[in-house]
């Protein structure tokens, strides 16, 4: 169904879709784009180019702000994520293509290391470690019309498990948290829902820890 709905069912699952694709955004390498409103399911009724209209449609509604407050939350749990992760923090001077060349990346399906690539696929999965080798990002997306048992990634240790950062399926205040009070994930896999976005993390090392960072011996070519 398109346009306005008041069906409970319909405005929870536009709410998910919402989420999957701003914590998409908000994970991706780069400088995500998003526009101003994005965080309260703000539409202009469809239209994109709404710059000559001085109506409702090219209008600020601020009571969405209230309205989807857990949509909000859920873009600013994500933001303070991203600023903590150590995924962007590389040397000055490193570029995003040589980042992604150096990134460690691993892609699965509900399996690991076997991503179905087929044009009709619904799954899929990625395992990301940092370059400067700290931490662990695992993301799992499922638009399949049911929940499926994703395998997960071994961890480094016992005591640094995988920990639930940020899993669309789940009511607020559930569904966001922050890396220190994010809960650990037992088991070798994650149950994902239908038609959601999961975001595991995982230390690589302990944090009192002392290592030398991964990217210490990039030789960065400053003449560009």
């Amino acid at each position: 169904m398109e346009g306005p709905s008041d069906d409970p069912a319909i405005e929870e699952m536009r709410t998910r879709l919402v989420k999957n694709l701003l914590g998409i955004t908000l994970m991706s390498m780069g400088v995500p784009m998003i526009g101003m409103g994005d965080e309260v399911r703000r539409t202009q009724l469809g239209n994109n180019n709404a710059y000559c209209q001085d109506n409702e449609i090219s209008w600020f509604d601020w009571s969405r702000t209230e309205k989807y407050a857990g949509i909000r939350r859920f873009v600013r749990g994500l933001i303070e994520v991203r600023l903590e992760l150590d995924m962007t923090k590389v040397m000055h001077g490193l570029s995003l293509r040589e980042f992604l060349t150096r990134s460690l990346v691993e892609f699965h399906g509900v399996q690991l290391y076997r991503p179905d690539w087929w044009e009709e696929s619904h799954t899929l999965a990625v395992t990301v470690r940092s370059v400067i080798g700290t931490r662990m990002v695992h993301v799992i997306l499922n638009s399949y019309e049911r929940p499926l048992d994703f395998e997960l990634p071994p961890v480094a240790r016992p005591t640094l498990p995988w920990r639930r950062v940020a899993d669309t399926a789940l009511d607020p205040p559930d569904d966001v948290a922050g890396l220190d009070s994010a809960p650990p994930v037992s088991g070798p896999t994650y149950r994902a829902d239908a038609h959601s976005l999961v975001l595991l993390c995982a230390d690589l090392h302990d944090a009192d820890a002392q290592y030398a960072p991964a990217c210490c011996d990039l030789e960065i070519d400053r003449s560009a």
